[in-house]
């Protein structure tokens, strides 16, 4: 019988799957689109002349069904079978090589490149799996994605008595973070605002973005706003969460945009505009998440 690493030896020989055409080429309208989603206001990426943001490397690959499978579906679908059920992302890396211009059609390919374990881990003993995608304008490589994911066996937890399970996705906290967790636990949406410049931003981050200031504070937000985007998660199963769910991206009046779960109404319910107002939900004995439900006219 195979083993899981045997299998993974034999993909990673193979090298590099066949090269796919993007869904369209690079182009202005989506540029403008990703840039004002993004709140990204450098010129570079505006008017005649525009360049793609760096970033936005992955964009043109998405929402595009390959019509061929690669050495990274025997891997999955092999740990799917092994009963390695779950899926959770660890880390993305991106390189890139050049900005990329209106007009460049792009093909893209993948090569799986690591699988370790099993390792034991807070959601599971499960597998790391890495794989490398490169982007190609002809034959020129313009950029590269190292991702890695864990493919986890979902473990049975039972609680003490009158304590709850551990929520499985916790988020991470520093010292750029904390003030927005501990805004969570006393029922306050903060915002991170520039001590020097007064710019709000969110994510919160070390730097303003603006002027460069390490000083930061917060503001107490109001704790409503419209629905700018949103998407309906059906699969695969994220631990901790039934399916389906949404999450949205809710513009504030504060002038920020916050990702976050809509709850309290079903996902055929939402939609672009939607007027909701922040809701706390308390996730284990220590997590308490800020979400957002339908505000009552």
């Amino acid at each position: 019988m195979t083993t899981l690493h045997e299998l993974a030896e034999r993909l990673i020989a193979k090298g590099e799957g066949p090269r796919e055409p993007t869904r369209e080429p690079v182009n202005t309208t989506m540029i403008r689109h990703w840039t004002q989603a993004m709140g990204d206001r450098n010129p570079r990426y505006q008017g005649l002349d525009a360049v793609a943001p760096p970033a936005m490397l992955q964009v043109w690959t998405m929402d595009r069904e390959s019509p061929s499978r690669g050495p990274l579906d025997d891997m999955l679908d092999a740990l799917t079978a092994a009963g390695y059920t779950g899926v959770v992302a660890t880390n993305c890396e991106h390189t890139y090589a050049r900005y990329l211009t209106p007009g460049e059609e792009l093909t893209y390919a993948t090569r799986m490149t690591e699988l370790t374990g099993p390792k034991r881990t807070a959601l599971g003993e499960g597998y790391f799996l890495t794989w490398l995608t490169t982007w190609y304008a002809k034959d020129e490589p313009v950029g590269e994605m190292t991702f890695r994911l864990l493919k986890f066996r979902p473990r049975e937890e039972s609680s003490p008595t009158g304590k709850r399970k551990p929520y499985p996705l916790k988020p991470a906290v520093n010292r750029d973070t904390a003030f927005f967790w501990e805004g969570a636990s006393s029922g306050e949406l903060r915002i991170q605002t520039c001590g020097d410049c007064g710019e709000l931003r969110h994510p919160p981050g070390p730097i303003c973005p603006s002027c460069r200031s390490t000083e930061r504070s917060y503001v107490r937000a109001a704790g409503v706003g419209e629905i700018y985007s949103y998407v309906v998660h059906h699969n695969p199963p994220v631990p901790g969460h039934d399916t389906p769910f949404v999450v949205a991206v809710v513009e504030i009046p504060e002038g920020v945009r916050i990702v976050g779960n809509v709850v309290d109404c079903e996902p055929s319910q939402v939609g672009i505009g939607m007027r909701v107002k922040v809701t706390y939900r308390r996730m284990d004995d220590e997590l308490i998440l800020p979400m957002w439900a339908p505000l009552e006219s």
